[in-house]
């Protein structure tokens, strides 16, 4: 027996979206942040509201968007604004309110729905590894022109902003966040991202640092990265490889870092595990180093492949929500529309694991939201009724004849004096 789903709403979809943020926290950061203050028309909230309309409805830029939001008074009225918000407001508020309170909000939102998120479709444990938190830490330029956001260092003549980014291998959200000129390089952008005990950390060559790998061991981490080529160590003992399974592990080994950077920076005394894998797609091998010396060599090998989650998260966010195209110049306006955009990518991943029945992949979530945006019906149907089908066309149903509009003034006197004689 199938529950009939409701279909009309008294407010549309984007309302439906901006409410699963809980005004409380809303309130909270506002007071926080102190975001009103000075302010008459464009409040948080408004700001808030009109950049999610953008990210949500595939606006490049602030004309889209008024344009966009502008539906109707009664529209403006459901989705919580007191006037439609003008270009040169949208963009005062972009370059002046600190980017920090939607970063504070998008931290709110993944701590209060961390339950809701924690289990995601399709997710294979490591059974060796079960109930730890797995990081994967990467980063992706964002290229700009130089001559229009002077403080984006990349190259001489090409701008970049770069969001080193820490991504929760059980969740598929990212936790932390920094958002820099994309000439800082990847290990100098992650000084900060510290975790609790018995976290482990994945990230790919650009993180091999020893100073870095002493700072994850002193926090009582576990580290697995790829090896760099030029790596000086000793080789302490070679461990047995496995009889039957795990073919693709193809040496395993204890080692000691003896280069200066190690010795200066006191790793040199941590023993550490160098495994090497056979990749057959591409025919080449991997090295890796690790702090670990328990789990089996292929567990090590099956975490570094899952590296590649962060990459898909990657692809997911510049095909779908607008952070390579920037409303803004300045650095306040870039960083506030790409936490915006983070929130927005987590609210969507709520809808999707949650409310959609079917299975939707994300860009086939957002591209429902984007068409049905300013509809009133409710989010559930949504997302579970709408079907790309072949619909015949038909006909108005036209209203019938009128006299006085089909016949002239003057034949219609005629006809009443004809009836009047008779």
């Amino acid at each position: 027996m199938t529950t009939k789903v409701n279909k009309k709403s008294d407010k549309p979809i984007f309302k439906e979206i901006i409410d699963m943020i809980p005004s409380g926290i809303l309130k909270k950061m506002t007071a926080l942040f102190k975001s009103d203050k000075h302010c008459y028309a464009y409040m948080l909230y408004d700001q808030l509201c009109s950049m999610m309309f953008g990210q949500l409805n595939n606006c490049h830029s602030l004309r889209e968007i008024a344009l966009g939001i502008d539906q109707s008074p009664e529209f403006l009225y459901d989705i919580g604004l007191k006037q439609s918000p003008a270009k040169s407001t949208m963009s005062d508020g972009n370059r002046k309110r600190n980017y920090q309170v939607f970063e504070a909000i998008y931290k709110q939102l993944l701590q209060h729905y961390s339950t809701t998120l924690r289990h995601r479709e399709g997710y294979k444990v490591i059974e060796e590894i079960k109930g730890k938190c797995v990081k994967i830490v990467d980063s992706t330029i964002m290229t700009v022109s130089l001559a229009l956001f002077a403080w984006a260092e990349y190259r001489t003549a090409k701008g970049g902003i770069k969001a080193h980014v820490s991504l929760d291998e059980g969740y598929m959200v990212p936790d932390i966040i920094n958002i820099t000129e994309a000439k800082l390089s990847d290990r100098r952008g992650v000084d900060a991202f510290r975790y609790p005990k018995d976290t482990i950390i994945v990230d790919d060559r650009g993180y091999f640092d020893c100073k870095l790998f002493k700072q994850r061991v002193d926090d009582e981490n576990w580290l697995v990265c790829r090896i760099k080529d030029n790596t000086v160590y000793e080789v302490i003992q070679e461990r047995d490889l496995p009889d039957e399974d795990d073919q693709h592990v193809l040496l395993d080994e204890e080692i000691r870092l003896t280069g200066k950077p190690a010795v200066k920076t006191g790793i040199n005394k941590v023993r550490l595990r160098r495994i090497v894998v056979y990749i057959e797609k591409g025919n080449r091998t991997v090295e890796l180093i690790t702090n670990n010396m328990d789990w089996k060599a292929s567990t090590i090998a099956e975490l570094y492949r899952r590296r590649w989650e962060i990459e898909v998260f990657f692809k997911l966010i510049k095909q779908n929500l607008q952070i390579k195209t920037f409303i803004g110049t300045s650095e306040n306006a870039c960083k506030s529309q790409i936490w915006i955009a983070m929130i927005c990518y987590l609210l969507i991943e709520i809808i999707r694991r949650v409310i959609c029945k079917t299975k939707h992949s994300y860009s086939h979530c957002i591209l429902i939201i984007r068409v049905c945006i300013t509809r009133y019906t409710t989010l559930n149907y949504v997302m579970n009724q709408t079907q790309v089908k072949v619909r015949k066309a038909r006909k108005h149903i036209k209203d019938p004849p009128n006299l006085f509009r089909s016949c002239p003034k003057k034949k219609i006197f005629e006809q009443f004096s004809i009836n009047f004689k008779t």
